[in-house]
């Protein structure tokens, strides 16, 4: 890390001192009245929340930096009144704030070409829909034409304001980009922290910056050929682009703080079936590791010819406490999305979206978080007419019923839906120009995703009832019916033998495992065949986001020990309460499920203590480890090291501790930022040593 770097880290991160740059918070609301009274449409009104919410925005250039760009206003503008947003509400399915949101752009439509020769394009478009009277189609290419405008006038401002600073380099790039091409690697990532910046005044969220080393890598090896860059000036500028992403992350929404969706794939294989983890990749792994911040977040695709020196770099930055990189296993996803339709080329360009769900840069309108199923709930549904099954196999029948229905219910809840028009992010999705169709109505995939929530809490209940109710006879029916009401009072005996006796998965046992498999199938059943209404599918996952909290707050006592209230497993992970026989057995067990099914993502996620990572020859033990999950068939995973003592002193003084990280579901946050109950299910995962 250079000199600079380390005092923009410092002024940025550890200081926050750009802070003290931020207005007064304002109404969020405080146009939407004034849109309504002058009979704006949605469009309209879209256009008008980015050109009055740059307005606000007061430039400010810093005397060192070489990449710009700093948000003073606290709130993005909202285009309805509150009473215009509860009408919506009643007509429409509304996903989480009816914006567009967690999808990937992609970038190189804008980057690549400049705002003049879009300008042009979008022109050409314009003319020809009114020459054939198409008059909305040609105002709706003047939208467009009126988002880059607006943008340009911004960009314009913040190259006056860096000239009144004295920052000629910042000058420099915004004489020549947005209008012109980026000419080298540093106008590049001036120009795309200029787009992300934007797409967030476009209250959109969760915007991810897709396969970065691929698209940013003309750029780079351009200007190391002509040597313009060494690779120490290249990971200067890669540092600097990473720190400029934590200026305004506090303000970016999220279900808790960190959870602000800046995601970035590294790796992987490309469009010509070649590996794309390069020079650019390693850099990026190096700058995160020098940085130490949770943005942006790292993930990298691998598959089974990826090397273990490639593993060992990433688990410096799982030893450093960053809760990444995330893996994606190519030999299972790709498979995965073909066989739900995406095209070849299309599926070997995935990328990842806030969390882990697969998503498509620049066709994909996915909506990939759209609900989660329970499985917990349908076993215990199940369980509550465990009289009416003689055997095992009538209650795994009366489980994949209660499976098929929620699947039904969930399905039948996503309609009407309503996305605010997203212009700006329509610029850089492919068939929306030529169509003057805004991405917010559906692109190429249009599919929907489904979350599989507690499936361990799930196939460990179903083993304790296959145990000790069918197969050894030790409980009956009645009693365990009677247990799951008083929520195991006064008996702690066989409380103690359901959480901590009874077979559980992730110890490598084949019979329990294979109930997994079985749930796990009859999820991606139940999600099969069937269209949503924008024509695309419903894909089955094994994430569990925030559902691992909220599903189970009212949830009664399980077979598995588990009691009223409490958490299941984060994604697809062992109960909180397992023994188990080793971390090995952990991937082994998990590895056995038909994953590509199951596509829609959903990380193995385990916690290791960080005392492991003291040496060498324990990173690369650890590394061995992710990659013998991940060439068992394993889709995705990712680690956390961990340290309680740190993290319980942390509780008590968070003053102490305001940079620790750690991954909470899909994400890595400040420990001290998240509400309560997250910190404490982090603490209460348990801590593993690689054997």
């Amino acid at each position: 890390m250079t000199e600079r770097i380390r005092k923009l880290r410092k002024f940025f991160i550890e200081d926050r001192a750009h802070f003290a740059l931020r207005q007064e918070a304002k109404d969020p609301y405080r146009y939407a009245a004034r849109y309504a009274a002058e009979g704006l449409d949605d469009l309209a009104r879209s256009v008008r929340r980015l050109s009055d919410g740059l307005a606000e925005e007061k430039p400010h250039v810093f005397p060192d930096e070489k990449i710009a760009l700093i948000r003073t206003v606290r709130t993005v503008p909202e285009i309805h009144t509150k009473e215009e947003t509860a009408a919506l509400r009643k007509k429409h399915y509304f996903h989480e704030q009816g914006k567009v949101c967690n999808v990937s752009p992609d970038y190189t439509m804008l980057l690549a070409r400049g705002f003049d020769a879009v300008r042009e394009e979008i022109g050409g478009y314009a003319a020809s829909f009114r020459e054939n009277g198409e008059e909305e189609k040609a105002r709706y290419e003047e939208a467009l034409l009126a988002m880059l405008d607006t943008v340009s006038g911004f960009a314009q401002r913040y190259r006056e304001e860096a000239l009144r600073a004295g920052n000629a380099v910042v000058a420099e790039s915004f004489s020549q980009i947005p209008s012109k091409p980026p000419r080298t690697f540093l106008e590049a990532l001036q120009f795309l922290r200029l787009i992300h910046y934007t797409l967030w005044m476009c209250w959109h969220y969760h915007n991810t910056f897709g396969r970065f080393d691929q698209y940013m890598e003309p750029y780079f090896r351009a200007d190391l050929e002509k040597g313009i860059l060494t690779e120490e000036g290249a990971l200067e500028l890669i540092e600097e682009f990473f720190l400029s992403l934590n200026r305004d992350s506090d303000m970016y929404p999220g279900m808790q703080q960190g959870d602000n969706g800046q995601s970035l794939v590294l790796g992987g294989i490309t469009k010509d079936g070649t590996d794309g983890f390069g020079l650019l990749s390693e850099l990026c792994l190096k700058a995160s590791l020098e940085l130490k911040t949770a943005d942006p977040k790292i993930n990298v695709r691998v598959n089974k010819n990826t090397p273990v020196e490639e593993y060992i770099r990433c688990t410096e930055l799982t030893k450093a406490g960053l809760g990444f990189p995330q893996y994606s296993n190519d030999d299972v996803v790709i498979p995965g999305l073909l066989s739900w339709g995406y095209r070849p080329e299309d599926a070997r360009e995935y990328a990842v979206a806030a969390c882990w769900e697969f998503i498509i840069p620049g066709y994909g309108m996915d909506i990939p978080n759209v609900d989660s199923l329970s499985f917990p709930a349908c076993v215990l549904n199940a369980v509550q007419r465990i009289g009416e099954a003689d055997t095992f196999e009538d209650l795994m029948e009366m489980v994949h019923g209660e499976i098929d229905r929620e699947a039904a219910r969930l399905r039948g809840r996503v309609h009407d839906l309503y996305l605010e028009p997203a212009p700006f992010l329509s610029l850089m999705m492919h068939g929306t120009k030529e169509a003057a169709r805004d991405c917010s109505e559906g692109l190429r995939y249009n599919n929907f995703g489904f979350h599989g929530s507690g499936l361990s809490t799930a196939v460990d209940s179903l083993a304790a009832v296959r145990a000790y109710v069918y197969e050894d006879g030790s409980l009956t029916k009645e009693r365990l019916l009677s247990c799951l009401e008083n929520d195991f009072a006064g008996e702690g005996a066989l409380l103690h033998r359901l959480r901590y006796e009874a077979p559980k998965m992730g110890n490598n046992d084949d019979r329990t495992d294979a109930l997994a498999t079985r749930l796990l199938d009859w999820f991606a059943d139940s999600m099969e065949g069937y269209a949503n209404e924008r024509g695309g599918i419903f894909r089955a996952g094994t994430g569990s986001a925030m559902y691992y909290i909220w599903q189970s707050r009212e949830m009664g006592a399980t077979p598995d020990g588990r009691r009223k209230g409490e958490a299941f497993a984060a994604n697809y992970s062992p109960s909180l309460f397992v023994k188990l026989d080793g971390p090995v057995s952990i991937i082994q067990s998990f590895a056995k499920p038909h994953l590509s099914r199951v596509a829609n993502g959903g990380p193995l996620t385990i916690e290791l203590s960080d005392s492991m990572f003291r040496n060498k020859e324990s990173v690369e033990k650890t590394a061995r480890f992710v990659k013998t999950f991940l060439d068992l068939g394993g889709h995705q995973m990712q680690i956390n090291a961990v340290n309680y003592e740190r993290m319980k002193d942390a509780k008590e003084h968070p003053e102490n501790h305001r940079n620790l990280i750690v991954r909470v579901w899909g994400w890595s946050g400040y420990f001290v930022e998240l509400d309560e109950c997250y910190q404490d299910h982090i603490m209460k995962r348990m801590e593993l040593t690689v054997d």
